[in-house]
């Protein structure tokens, strides 16, 4: 415990941004960390409980307390390797994960949390600056391969530690850069892809092999997500070529709005959206892209993705953005004594918000509807009802319809499943959600009902953060050095 007195003298800190009025004419990331003074005094405030809550609300175990007290005492280079022991790409959760671990932090109970997730950013910017953050391949090889279907989170996690355990892995990506959702879901201005680009270049030092532009199975007719595929892979091929295949692919079926006018231009999935303009930013040439300029646009889904269109759209130039929630809008509170230490449910407002956004509650969409004229066949208006929550269901509020002028819609309602085609290319058997059928650690080890094909992350629990991908990639990592080798020295 670095400072025993500390949660009472200091106040929580928080992450600064730049101005509105400067972040939004580019793509660059706007998050001010702490300096290392405040990281010192915000680690100060840990309580180095008894029974760390924390650890046990993030979904990979950060071993909090000890990198807060090395943080504390100035020891940087162990805080990342405290950290490193449990998270293999701290950049990607100290910049997107909302942060869990904060909201079971004793403190939480009656206090502000610490700053867990502004601490984590600190420690691992730290490391890329002083260059601690180096390959670490095998000693020796196993000669056994694996391949792993997708580059995101949980995909990365798993290959950087199978080549770490000595395995041979060849990474298979459909699109023509590395990451998955973590490049063409998130935007720039959440997190830059040059973070991503460095942990590549690091995980091919350690033996990694990354062949992109590669679809393994086939993308369902009529799919509209984003992908660059040249080169087809079938499933046969990869079960011959390698001793185990790990899927790891995202979520990417997007829920969908079935109603009145949905076919009309101008209504579209925010993953028709947000990839194009990462692609952009990357120095891709579209031959058109679907912006937001000059228009009244509505983002249907009041969830992160929703909120990473509206800031999208605030950067393109749009003329209004207003973004629409099924549920009753929470409470700016939550009851601590209730929730603690769960995710509690209250109003969040991000950054992207409060470059400007309308936000309505409590709100259904009945149809969209098209202009006349020139305009036959293209959203120009939406027709939404009032909802209150009756008997344990919603009802529409009578006389509560209105109608919105809309020259852009973007339905962010989250992903119900990963593609199903890699899973019957496979034959995996899916679950009642559609997701692949395979058992977490304790319940299988992420094993398929197909020999050596192992599932994890989206592509196993369904949409989900990127934490908790990175858990599964680790987990499933252990799961298939067990099955090649009978035993595994990789952490649980």
């Amino acid at each position: 415990m670095g400072k025993v007195t500390g949660f009472l003298e200091y106040e929580r800190l928080e992450e600064g941004y730049a101005p509105v009025a400067q972040r939004v004419r580019n793509y660059k990331e706007f998050v001010i960390g702490l300096s290392e003074d405040q990281s010192k005094q915000q680690a100060a405030r840990c309580m180095d409980c008894g029974t760390p809550f924390c650890n046990n609300g993030c979904p990979v175990n950060n071993i909090i307390p000890d990198f807060n007290d090395l943080v504390y005492g100035q020891q940087w280079r162990a805080a990342i390797e405290v950290l490193h022991s449990t998270n293999n790409f701290p950049e990607f959760t100290g910049r997107v994960c909302p942060a869990p671990c904060e909201a079971a932090c004793t403190l939480n109970v009656n206090d502000d949390a610490v700053g867990i997730k502004s601490i984590e950013h600190a420690i691992i910017d730290r490391a890329w600056l002083e260059g601690w953050v180096q390959p670490q391949p095998a000693r020796v090889q196993t000669g056994k391969k694996v391949a792993v279907v997708g580059s995101g989170p949980a995909g990365l996690a798993a290959a950087q530690q199978l080549a770490r355990a000595g395995h041979a892995v060849t990474v298979f990506e459909k699109n023509s850069r590395i990451g998955g959702l973590l490049r063409y879901g998130i935007p720039d201005f959440k997190m830059e892809k040059s973070h991503i680009d460095r942990r590549v270049a690091q995980m091919q030092a350690e033996g990694v092999v990354f062949r992109t532009g590669v679809l393994v199975g086939a993308l369902p007719e009529g799919c509209k997500v984003t992908n660059d595929a040249t080169e087809v892979v079938s499933a046969e091929q990869l079960k011959s070529e390698f001793d185990a295949v790990l899927l790891a692919g995202g979520a990417e079926q997007p829920r969908d709005l079935p109603v009145p006018g949905r076919e009309l231009e101008g209504v579209h999935f925010a993953m028709e959206f947000l990839p194009q303009q990462n692609k952009v930013v990357a120095g891709d040439k579209l031959k058109s892209q679907l912006r937001a300029d000059g228009k009244r646009v509505i983002v249907i889904g009041g969830g992160d993705t929703g909120s990473d269109c509206v800031g999208t759209s605030n950067r393109h130039g749009a003329t209004s953005v207003t973004q629409f929630e099924l549920m009753p809008q929470p409470p700016e509170v939550e009851d601590r004594p209730l929730t603690w230490p769960y995710w509690p449910v209250k109003l969040r407002t991000s950054s992207s918000h409060d470059e400007g956004c309308e936000r309505r509650f409590a709100i259904a969409t009945k149809s969209f509807n098209a202009g006349s004229g020139k305009d036959k066949g293209r959203i120009k208006s939406l027709t939404t009802v009032e909802l209150e929550w009756q008997g344990g269901k919603f009802k529409e509020v009578p006389g509560s319809e209105k109608e919105w002028p809309a020259d852009l819609v973007l339905l962010a309602m989250g992903f119900t499943a990963p593609l199903a085609t890699v899973l019957d290319a496979f034959g995996v058997s899916r679950d009642a959600r559609g997701n692949a059928k395979a058992g977490t650690q304790e319940q299988g080890g992420y094993l398929t009902d197909v020999p050596k094909v192992f599932a994890a992350g989206d592509m196993r629990r369904g949409q989900s953060l990127v934490v908790w991908a990175i858990r599964e990639g680790r987990q499933a990592a252990r799961a298939v050095d067990e099955f090649l080798m009978g035993s595994s020295r990789l952490p649980r």
